[in-house]
């Protein structure tokens, strides 16, 4: 083992964290300082300072992020209609940059020589953690006792917590969710159970937690109006709210309604195809608003680019690159596209279903002179097509000329 003196450790409060505390002073004779980060996983985390100092830390750190993870990960992201593989929003993986950068902060400021995580060894979660501390401290020792030890069960951890005596909630220890379950601000997350069989359906409805299924949403819909600066909402009708407190309205509103559960199978960045179940109402929502706003006001050009573009930002996100050159880079394009990105998106939520029916900015191109089925007052021409559709067919009047067969 490389010596270590301190260890700043990414710490929930839970089993798994609470026995690689005992498991990194007992295995590196360390000091361990723990960090706990509240990004709106819906669970107090103070209760975590309590553990900690049971366990002999004597440095704690337990933050409220949820304003910085939705103003400086989330919107960013939204900004770019981010979609993982057609489907996933991308939950789980944008709040990694941020708990690594303030491990790396914390490490910093306690004079700690590494840093800790709980993420399993079969997950993609590591590789985010751990691309991120390097980015931003290429020398930082990373420990990560999932890929060390050998406590490969609930059982052998909860053994490992009575033989030492760490402080664990025993009386709740077969009431667990079957699932393992990771929530933020932005979504929460369900894999292992029955979702490890793909032909499962996933109907238990003790595992969802935000919302309630379309079948028992309201037989009424509700109306939504989001307002648009820059390609940020900052305000809900007509209400004007920080990022943190759209994404926690949006997710109360869309999860009344039904809105925002997906089953997928993925491709994780370690190689292996898994199964896992989403709720992410607030970003359901915002990204149908998003595209709305944006078909009002982006150039139809820079919109492609950017929908081109979409594919490779969001598996930079999923992989793990957010501190990356590239990301980087693609981030300055997206939010320059969006200096015309304002004005207002009205939605209707009704059974599961986000639709967009009506949009209005003082920035859109959209131009009713030029649009309009009646009379347009010489607006448009319609006899410049003509030679815009010969042009566009020249080549293709030239190849089948030299009797290139296209069919």
């Amino acid at each position: 083992m490389s010596a270590v003196n301190k260890v700043v450790l990414a710490y929930s409060g839970g089993l798994d964290t609470s026995v690689i505390v005992r498991w990194l002073q007992d295995t590196y004779n360390c000091e361990v300082v723990t960090f706990t980060a509240d990004i709106g996983q819906g669970e107090e985390v103070e209760p975590a300072r309590a553990k900690a100092e049971a366990l002999g830390v004597k440095e704690i750190y337990v933050e409220d992020l949820r304003e910085e993870f939705a103003r400086d990960y989330v919107f960013p992201m939204f900004r770019a209609n981010t979609i993982y593989e057609g489907e996933y929003l991308l939950g789980t993986s944008i709040a990694r940059p941020l708990i690594a950068k303030r491990l790396i902060e914390i490490a910093n400021a306690t004079g700690a020589d590494a840093i800790s995580h709980g993420a399993t060894g079969k997950g993609n979660d590591q590789v985010r953690f751990e691309l991120g501390a390097y980015a931003l401290k290429p020398g930082i020792q990373v420990i990560a006792p999932w890929r060390e030890w050998g406590l490969n069960s609930r059982e052998s951890l909860m053994k490992y917590c009575e033989e030492r005596d760490i402080p664990v909630d025993f009386a709740n220890k077969k009431k667990k969710s079957p699932y393992s379950m990771d929530a933020n601000l932005l979504h929460i997350s369900y894999e292992g159970g029955n979702l490890e069989d793909p032909w499962w359906e996933a109907e238990d409805p003790d595992m969802w937690r935000w919302s309630v299924s379309p079948e028992e949403a309201p037989d009424q819909p509700t109306y939504l109006e989001l307002t648009y600066e820059k390609g940020d909402v900052v305000a809900i009708n007509g209400e004007a709210m920080s990022p943190a407190t759209v994404i926690e309205t949006l997710n109360k509103v869309g999860g009344a309604n039904g809105v925002g559960r997906l089953d997928i199978v993925e491709n994780r960045y370690v190689g292996m195809k898994s199964r896992g179940c989403y709720e992410t109402p607030g970003g359901t929502i915002m990204m149908k608003a998003h595209r709305g706003i944006e078909s009002l006001t982006l150039d139809r050009e820079a919109a492609h680019l950017k929908d081109e573009l979409m594919p490779k930002y969001a598996e930079l996100i999923y992989n793990g690159y957010w501190w990356s050159p590239e990301r980087k880079m693609l981030q300055a394009a997206i939010d320059e596209s969006q200096q015309h990105v304002n004005g207002e998106v009205r939605l209707k939520l009704y059974k599961g279903a986000v639709s967009v029916v009506g949009r209005r900015s003082a920035d859109s191109l959209f131009d009713e002179r030029i649009a309009t089925f009646e009379e347009d007052d010489g607006a448009y021409d319609q006899k410049d097509a003509e030679g815009f559709i010969k042009l566009n067919a020249l080549r293709l009047k030239i190849a089948a000329g030299k009797g290139r067969d296209v069919l």
